[in-house]
């Protein structure tokens, strides 16, 4: 399996981080994606995806409750990190739309993430999304650029139908499900095997958010991605090793990690 959205960059995983990198390896995860958030992130995903090379793979980008007046100058110094030595970015990410909590930077997030999504362009390297809130007006940047863009993942995906056909529109990008799909409340078990085929899906975690059914409440972790595997297999009605092949085949081609 590949967790590919996990923060085990933050403070959460400090104390015991190769204990949690061990338990993952244990569950059969054979790569995590390590999104930056903001420019100080940026330098714990690097040192993490350093610290455990081919294994760990860096994500640079501001997400967009990062994102205040200040943008444009972040994203100057942001940038600068795609050019260093030894720094192998596999995607512009997290990066987006939040307009849940506040829509006090609206047009700011909007301006930052019209940048990003010219950074993928320009350095065709896929997205990672964060969207909340705010699918319209995502929609609608994405689509001035959706002959020129090289791909993605709308990470946490926890929409209905007719938000998932709209995003199979880019037919270079995939849906990122984690564990809401196991909570009890979810319709995604119904809605994903209905709309979407298991060529558009990845797998991811969030860690240590939103850990899934039985260890909700808990601090999540890459090796709970195994629960999200389980419960996509028996929406889909196949083999656990189908939904694994089909999801790793989709990051290699979507994300360009080979395990």
């Amino acid at each position: 399996m590949i967790d590919t959205h996990c923060h085990i960059d933050g403070e959460e995983f400090v104390e015991d981080i190769d204990e949690v990198i061990a338990r993952a390896r244990e569950a059969g995860v054979q790569a995590i994606g390590v999104p930056g958030i903001n420019l100080q992130s940026l330098d714990t995903v690097i040192s993490v995806c350093k610290r455990y090379p081919n294994y760990c793979y860096p994500m640079l980008g501001l997400h967009p409750e990062d994102v205040k007046a200040d943008w444009q100058e972040v994203l100057d110094q942001i940038k600068t990190y795609f050019q260093q030595d030894g720094v192998k970015p596999i995607a512009v990410g997290e990066v987006g739309l939040d307009f849940y909590w506040s829509r006090e930077f609206e047009q700011e997030q909007l301006l930052a993430f019209e940048e990003q999504v010219k950074w993928s362009v320009e350095l065709q390297l896929p997205l990672m999304i964060h969207c909340r809130k705010a699918q319209n007006e995502m929609v609608a940047i994405l689509k001035r650029y959706k002959d020129q863009l090289p791909g993605g993942v709308f990470h946490c995906f926890t929409g209905n139908e007719l938000e998932a056909k709209e995003l199979l529109q880019f037919d270079r990008f995939v849906l990122g499900i984690g564990g809401v799909s196991t909570f009890k409340k979810s319709h995604l078990p119904e809605v994903l095997p209905a709309v979407v085929p298991l060529n558009r899906l990845v797998l991811e975690t969030d860690a240590p958010y939103m850990a899934p059914v039985p260890k909700r409440g808990e601090r999540n972790e890459p090796a709970f991605v195994a629960y999200v595997l389980k419960k996509l297999a028996e929406a889909y009605q196949v083999s656990e090793e189908e939904v694994e092949t089909a999801t790793n085949e989709n990051c290699r081609r979507v994300l360009n990690i080979n395990v």
